[in-house]
């Protein structure tokens, strides 16, 4: 089983290589505002201490997202690995997320860090705010969530790289390029 996370800018395209990912390798994905929206739902205790503290105006901590992780691997045992997308977003996170699979007797196998001009991500928030009509792409808060992810995401590709499971990955051209480039690096860990 294979333990990826698939890392980079808001608009690196995570989302779309996520989709072909788990269609392609039959991988579990995992994203952690879907969990985090089920387990509401579902008004589960981990559900309503989420709420509790979104409620509040507070982000939900991340012991309660690493436990929410958990159940989720216990619940569903992925055979062929999982994705994470999404998380973790901070060093802190992904210092969480690697003692979560230490428990778990695994690891992080692989970090895809798609790397993308700062322009063209621009460019693709814009056309997807028009496109979608999601209010959060819009330039000002496009800039906003940049500058969050060079100050607090970005630093997690120098964690793993210290553990030598980065991978950049160049995240600009056909989707089906950057998928060729992704699934080398996947097939590399067979």
């Amino acid at each position: 089983m294979l333990n990826l996370v698939i890392f980079g800018a808001p608009g690196s395209g995570k989302g779309t290589q996520s989709e072909v990912l788990i269609e392609k390798y039959g991988f579990d994905h995992i994203s952690t505002g879907d969990i985090l929206r089920a387990e509401i739902r579902q008004e589960s205790e981990l559900g309503k201490a989420a709420k509790s503290y979104m409620d509040a105006g507070q982000l939900v901590p991340d012991s309660l997202i690493i436990d929410m992780i958990e159940k989720v691997l216990r619940e569903r045992k992925p055979k062929k690995g999982i994705i994470l997308d999404g998380f973790p977003r901070t060093v802190a996170q992904a210092e969480a997320l690697d003692a979560l699979f230490a428990r778990l007797d695994t690891q992080v196998h692989a970090v895809l860090d798609l790397q993308v001009a700062e322009d063209e991500l621009v460019e693709r928030l814009l056309k997807r705010g028009q496109d979608s009509g999601r209010s959060d792409d819009n330039l000002e808060t496009i800039q906003k969530r940049l500058g969050v992810y060079h100050a607090q995401t970005a630093p997690i590709a120098e964690h793993y790289a210290k553990k030598g499971v980065h991978h950049p990955i160049a995240g600009s051209g056909a989707i089906t390029d950057i998928t060729a480039r992704i699934a080398r690096v996947i097939d590399a860990l067979g």
